[in-house]
């Protein structure tokens, strides 16, 4: 496992009671936490994590021998880090991307940076309503393996299954990976109207407007509509724009009471993907003449553009039309 965040740390520790596992985190005290104290503090708390869980600071180690590599990095960082994993890793051992974002400037999704980078080796994806603290202490969960390769898919399952992590196959890895991309956005937003102290019927109207762009999209790059309404689309959607727990609902709450975009991604020491991949969400939704107006408010606002207020009340006097036009 290739990143020690909050989820990195809480699929490596289901793993590694299926399989020998070893973490790689980039800074050396936490592998040392991780191996002595059987705790990440900095991302999980006191939640306590399984002895037979290794960690190590240093790539070439951890990557030693490795039948399977999972990717947990933040997509902004994902290229340089696949870049040092590929000198490492055999031919052929399937690498799993477990991060939800686009690369700035390229707009390419993860697997298809690992497929440049990595070309002989297969790729999949691991997506769904996947709440980190939720999972680690074996709340039931479910997620999708997403590989073009049925045989691989299945290989995978075996190995990242668990008692209360069940997962299914899907060949759309497209969609999949759209699904987590835009449902970042969509959390942003619907944590800006949680944030205005609104109730659950304007959460329930941009949740599932912003279901309607993200398989507008999902579709035009040549996804399967069928995804969106399952655990990679609607599921995670509705996970992360339920739960504080979500960063990117974080993010929309605290700027719907007010703060600044600046400020509140200083404050934190995780990164909320939506705030950086929507500007890129809206750069493919134009190169594509998708129409993302949920979206497209959320990048505006992210970038400082405008107000969450001025936002919503662009986004509230819309023309009127066809619920599925």
């Amino acid at each position: 496992m290739v990143g020690a965040g909050s989820w990195g740390t809480t699929i490596a520790a289901l793993v590694s009671q299926n399989t020998h596992t070893m973490l790689w985190s980039r800074r050396a005290e936490l592998a040392e936490e991780i191996n002595s104290l059987h705790t990440n503090s900095a991302y999980l708390g006191t939640a306590a994590l399984p002895d037979v869980l290794h960690a190590s600071s240093d790539l070439q180690t951890a990557l030693a021998q490795a039948d399977i590599v999972a990717m947990a990095v933040p997509s902004q960082g994902f290229r340089d880090v696949v870049s040092e994993v590929g000198k490492y890793v055999r031919a052929g051992a399937p690498i799993v991307s477990l991060s939800k974002g686009l690369e700035r400037g390229t707009f390419k999704r993860m697997s298809e940076v690992i497929e440049q980078i990595m070309p002989n080796n297969p790729v999949a994806v691991l997506s769904g309503p996947n709440l980190a603290k939720e999972v680690l202490v074996g709340q039931p969960a479910a997620s999708v393996i997403a590989c073009a390769d049925e045989s691989v898919a299945r290989e995978l399952l075996e190995v990242f299954s668990r008692p209360t992590f069940r997962l299914y196959t899907n060949p759309d890895v497209i969609g999949c990976e759209i699904g987590g991309v835009v449902k970042n956005v969509v959390a942003i937003a619907s944590g800006i109207s949680q944030g205005f102290g609104f109730g659950e019927n304007s959460k329930a109207t941009l949740v599932t407007r912003g279901l309607a762009e993200m398989s507008r999209l999902g579709v035009a790059l040549g996804a399967q509509s069928a995804t969106f309404s399952g655990l990679a689309g609607m599921g995670d959607v509705m996970a992360t724009c339920a739960s504080m727990h979500s960063r990117n609902t974080q993010v929309g709450v605290r700027l719907g009471k007010g703060e600044k975009i600046d400020d509140i991604v200083t404050s934190m020491n995780m990164v909320a993907e939506g705030v950086k991949s929507s500007a890129s969400v809206i750069e493919l939704a134009h190169r594509h003449i998708v129409e993302m107006p949920i979206c497209e408010q959320v990048a505006a606002v992210c970038a400082g553009k405008v107000s969450a207020a001025d936002a919503l009340r662009a986004l509230m006097s819309r023309q009127s039309k066809g619920e599925f036009d």
